[in-house]
């Protein structure tokens, strides 16, 4: 059965990004949980910012499901990325995005790699890229193995990546690697820019889709824009799908209304 889960930031330097709840875990957790949510994702600083045992009693006291863990913070505070040139920088990413699935991976959930991959340019080909994004995704897919747990890749949209931007690129390139343990995110707002048919990028590469960020056309909470969302949830049931649809979206008009219209609309197209 496809599960709801809601964002939870704890990165103060991310402060105005698409993420519905913000820095209070424990008030965070028990509004998922009031308002019917399945589990939480979560953006931690870093692993060492989180308190392991208190995440752990909070979702046993609430019943909620870790659904997955971000790594955006390896970019947007420490500035790394599987591709930079400089080869001491990559190391650091792979030592950083491992923390994570360390983290998240005895919960059995998967960690996320969105703008940690990174994109060429200046003396760095697409080629060159690429291939340092294959020897990272090959090494954390291999790592994360160990939790049972797969590594979550998500293609952005073009403005945020030059790497992979549609879904099947993105399916198509996971093949060629060594590591079988990718699975595709796909997020709405991203497949909303670069798809002639999210329904029918889901159709074709829906078996290696592993999670889904639930959001709508203007990147705000599903139900505050103009996103058809019925093909949508036709095509995951079509798939199999039987993971989490997230809420990765901007806190308009405020975090509380944005989850209530996200389960809203979660319930009208999944249950």
């Amino acid at each position: 059965m496809i599960k709801s889960s809601v964002t939870i930031a704890l990165v103060p330097e991310a402060k105005g990004g698409p993420f519905v709840y913000w820095d209070d875990l424990p008030s965070s957790c028990a509004k998922a949980k009031e308002l019917g949510f399945d589990g939480v994702e979560i953006f931690p600083r870093s692993p060492e910012s989180v308190d392991k045992n208190q995440f752990q009693d909070l979702l046993s006291k609430h019943k909620l499901q870790f659904a997955a863990m971000g790594t955006g913070a390896g970019m947007v505070v420490h500035r790394l990325s599987l591709t930079n040139p400089d080869i001491e920088i990559r190391k650091k990413a792979i030592d950083f995005i491992k923390s994570i699935i360390d983290f998240a991976g005895p919960f059995g959930t998967p960690a996320i790699i969105g703008s940690m991959q990174g994109r060429h340019g200046g003396d760095t080909s697409k080629e060159q890229a690429i291939d340092w994004l294959s020897v990272g995704l090959n090494e954390l897919g291999a790592y994360a193995n160990q939790y049972k747990t797969p590594l979550l890749y998500e293609p952005l949209n073009r403005y945020e990546t030059n790497l992979f931007n549609t879904i099947g690129d993105t399916a198509e390139y996971l093949k060629t690697l060594e590591s079988k343990n990718i699975k595709i995110l796909a997020d709405l707002f991203h497949m909303n820019i670069e798809e002639q048919s999210i329904h029918q990028a889901i159709q074709n590469s829906g078996n290696m889709i592993g999670h889904l960020h639930f959001v709508d056309s203007n990147r705000q909470a599903a139900g505050f824009g103009h996103m058809n969302h019925k093909p949508i949830s036709d095509a995951l049931n079509e798939v199999g799908f039987d993971q989490f649809v997230s809420a990765e979206a901007f806190p308009i008009p405020n975090s509380d209304e944005a989850a209530k219209s996200t389960i809203t609309s979660f319930k009208k197209y999944f249950r």
